[in-house]
């Protein structure tokens, strides 16, 4: 709109529309710029680490399926990622039943699952190769809308804080408290802990927003895009032009062995990370 305005305007007007217009591109560059290939990591590699027990190593993917797309052979046969990537942490979003019984065979191959499908596009499953002390899922904000809490250990022994979650986005005529509160309760759950923590989901925001910067400065949570790009995960069709709202964070004992990125609708699945903790 400014830069339009700049065009209409008369003669006169449009030295101060272009300096209005650049100083709200710089704004926003500052507001991305962590997010830039050649800006700063904030946790660091694996391979730059010493001291990381190779037992901790663990990799995690999470999908968005889209509830509604019901084109099951393509995405399971895109989930065949899944056995060359495997993933030990797997989080689905959007899952009901039907979801849940075209999902049966990859699922099987995971020795601890949690299931809770539901038709309201906010159901979740769970699904571990790692030793789990405890897992459930709880309503924090509203009703039918799940999150996942589990106590997890990687193969070394070492207990972390699992989270995943998928707060209801914005719409119109409503404002965005009930997905804040969601984040911000997971943020608020892992406060103090004295385990490492992790945190994923489609969180309906952008890395760089308010809620979100809260979210990181309250759980101590750290962001493994930082450094390397924003990875843009909706709309997946179109990912180059897109924006980040589905996230990984974890705490301080983290490195990162290989970042990726994350879609939001089948049959496109998103690079898992490897992830590692626990420098000896």
């Amino acid at each position: 709109m400014i830069a339009l305005a700049g065009i209409v305007l008369a003669r006169r007007w449009r030295p101060a529309i272009l300096l209005v217009l650049a100083a709200a591109t710089s704004a926003q560059f500052w507001r991305i710029y962590p997010y830039v290939p050649f800006a700063a990591v904030e946790v660091a590699d694996d391979a730059t680490t010493p001291g990381v027990d190779p037992a901790s190593c663990f990799k995690v993917l999470g999908l968005n399926v889209l509830q509604h797309n019901r084109d099951y052979a393509a995405t399971i046969a895109t989930i065949a990622t899944i056995d060359r990537e495997r993933p030990d942490v797997l989080l689905l979003m959007e899952t009901d039943q039907p979801w849940a019984k075209a999902l049966a065979p990859v699922l099987a191959r995971y020795p601890h699952r949690l299931l809770r499908p539901i038709d309201n596009t906010y159901g979740l499953i769970f699904a571990t190769t790692l030793p789990v002390d405890q897992a459930r899922t709880k309503n924090i904000t509203d009703q039918n809308t799940p999150t996942v809490y589990a106590r997890l250990r990687t193969r070394g022994g070492q207990p972390f804080d699992y989270i995943g979650l998928h707060p209801r986005p914005p719409i119109a005529g409503e404002d965005t408290n009930l997905r804040d509160r969601k984040i911000e309760h997971a943020a608020l759950r892992i406060a103090g802990a004295k385990v490492p923590a992790m945190a994923m989901g489609d969180f309906n925001d952008v890395a760089w927003s308010r809620t979100t910067q809260l979210f990181k400065r309250v759980g101590g949570y750290l962001d493994p895009r930082i450094g390397r790009g924003s990875y843009p995960s909706f709309p997946a069709q179109y990912a180059a032009v897109g924006w980040p709202l589905d996230q990984l964070f974890v705490s301080k004992a983290f490195t990162s062995g290989r970042c990726g990125y994350w879609q939001t609708s089948a049959p496109i699945i998103g690079r898992s990370p490897r992830t590692c903790a626990w420098r000896r």
